[in-house]
């Protein structure tokens, strides 16, 4: 009962200060004058990915469960994509893809590359070279995050017309001063930080008391939990109309949930994170780089009608999402 109400009363935290976080973080990138694909991807996704970066560091130091680490990202990826599907279901008439801008597709590539790597690893386990205790993947995920983070930055630059559309709408937040917003998203991150350093050992609790086993507790319910910034962010940015801010929000959160990786295997210093970690975590990696690659099809495609109330595209990631469910249940 204990153990359900301190995972309620985290998750709870997490959303009312992760949502204010994303409120002073648009207000940042309105003061930077940067584009919405750059904002969502970059800023936006860093900050909503902020309880997956503790709660994995958390993981991997005092609480000593790699699982839920590894789960807790690669369950926040294929949720992320889902939340995509649901993002679908509320924007009307269109389905969402004929609205985004072509640039996501840079993102989701860069996505569906960092995620291979991962199940590459995750397949060969103790056969990976190491760097003293680090696994040598994780040097390759730092480096292409920064390659991604450039090169997304450098299209949108080249996006002129739109760059200057975006820096002519005018300015929401020029009445609340830097300094109070500095303050006030340092305040809510400290929030966040604090709920999040709880959730792996609570998640180890629910794992026992449920025998569902860690790598499904962290794939869903600790990857839930963290990813719930992610959605009402993104809800919040359909609504508003800013639809690049919300995609480039997903693909941008699941490149920087592998950066996050990458760091929790630098703080576990019992060997490379991804050799200590159950095999099965691979569903995950593939369920959402198939998840990805859909919503890569459903963005070049950009049919202009749902079915029912979804477009193709993300019935098709509720099915992966679905299957990834069961598959993980079935090993758990």
């Amino acid at each position: 009962m204990f153990l359900w109400l301190g995972f309620l009363t985290c998750t709870s935290l997490i959303v009312y200060s992760g949502t204010k976080l994303s409120k002073y973080g648009d207000i940042i990138a309105e003061k930077t004058g940067l584009g919405r694909t750059w904002i969502g991807v970059v800023l936006m996704a860093s900050v909503t990915s902020l309880p997956e970066l503790v709660t994995g560091i958390s993981s991997v130091t005092y609480a000593g469960v790699p699982d839920i680490a590894a789960g807790d990202v690669l369950g926040s990826c294929v949720f992320n994509m889902l939340i995509l599907a649901f993002l679908d279901a509320i924007h009307h008439p269109m389905p969402i893809s004929a609205k985004a801008h072509h640039g996501h597709i840079l993102s989701a590539g860069f996505g569906i590359l960092l995620l291979g790597m991962i199940a590459i690893s995750l397949f060969l386990g103790n056969q990976i070279p190491q760097i003293g205790w680090i696994g040598t993947y994780s040097l390759f995920f730092i480096f292409i995050y920064f390659v991604a983070m450039k090169l997304v930055y450098s299209y949108e630059k080249r996006q002129i017309a739109e760059f200057v559309k975006e820096m002519a709408v005018e300015l929401k937040y020029k009445d609340i001063s830097t300094k109070t917003v500095v303050l006030s998203y340092c305040i809510n991150a400290f929030i966040v930080i604090v709920a999040a350093i709880f959730l792996p050992k609570i998640g180890e609790g629910i794992a026992e008391i449920t025998g569902l086993g860690q790598t499904f507790v962290g794939n869903i319910f600790i990857a839930i939990s963290t990813s719930l910034p992610e959605v009402v962010v993104s809800v919040a940015a359909v609504k508003m109309g800013a639809i690049d801010l919300a995609i480039g929000n997903l693909f941008g959160s699941n490149i920087f949930n592998t950066l996050i990786l990458a760091l929790d295997d630098i703080f576990f210093i019992k060997g490379p994170l991804l050799s200590f970690v159950n095999s099965g975590n691979i569903i995950s990696a593939l369920s959402a780089i198939v998840m990805t690659a859909v919503a890569i099809i459903g963005l070049t495609y950009r049919a202009e009608k749902k079915k029912l109330f979804l477009a193709w595209d993300s019935i098709g990631i509720l099915f992966v999402y679905i299957v990834n469910l069961m598959l993980l249940y079935r090993i758990r």
